[in-house]
């Protein structure tokens, strides 16, 4: 891998990494909820995309500056873990779970689909 894509690569993520604090605040914000909506709105819009890019088959370099620096600073599995437990331990169970379920099947059927409209391209 050559210097400009590490490069590349790491605007790449910073970016993702700033529109990911863009989004997830301006969901929350409008949904005023215990639920971490901005979360699963963003996991849910980088997984779809992810999913686009794999089925578009894009080249090497191509595919890893927008799949593994743009949308994988986008996306994030660590919050969406973190969320779910302080949720549980403030004692709202049922949403935590809710949380894990709905991000995990929500997020099977986004990369489906984005990759099914990538494979159209």
């Amino acid at each position: 891998m050559s210097a400009p894509v590490v490069l590349a690569v790491g605007v790449l993520g910073g970016l993702g990494a700033i529109a990911r604090y863009l989004v997830a605040s301006a969901v929350d914000r409008r949904a005023a909820s215990a639920f971490p909506a901005g979360i699963l709105v963003v996991n849910l819009s980088g997984t779809l995309l992810a999913g686009l890019v794999a089925g578009i088959a894009l080249a090497h370099d191509a595919d890893l500056l927008l799949a593994g620096g743009l949308l994988g600073a986008y996306t994030t599995f660590s919050t969406w873990m973190l969320d779910s437990e302080r949720l549980a331990r403030g004692g709202r169970t049922a949403l935590a779970a809710t949380n894990i379920l709905v991000s995990l099947a929500l997020g099977l059927a986004a990369v489906w689909l984005g990759r099914l409209v990538g494979h159209s391209f």
